[in-house]
């Protein structure tokens, strides 16, 4: 059996998109196996000048997955692959 994924969600606090995509995240976790855990890059320099004007950021095994928004069906078919 091979471990969980690991998907991490950068995201700033206040922000709306990253509240939109941590729901969605919790709602697939109930379907799909992986782990999840979030980051706020608000006051960290070296990750607000990295990825400042595209969060929501999710990473899934340290790669970027995805911008914005979660997309579900694609998100799925990653973790799928992964499993």
């Amino acid at each position: 059996m091979s471990e969980e994924p690991e998907v991490l969600l950068y995201g700033r606090s206040g922000c709306h998109l990253c509240d939109v995509a941590e729901e969605t995240l919790n709602e697939l976790a109930r379907e799909l196996r992986f782990s999840l855990s979030k980051v706020l890059i608000d006051g960290d320099g070296e990750l607000e000048k990295k990825y400042g004007e595209q969060v929501p950021v999710i990473m899934i095994n340290g790669k970027v997955h995805d911008f914005f928004r979660v997309d579900p069906e694609r998100f799925t078919a990653a973790i799928t692959k992964l499993a």
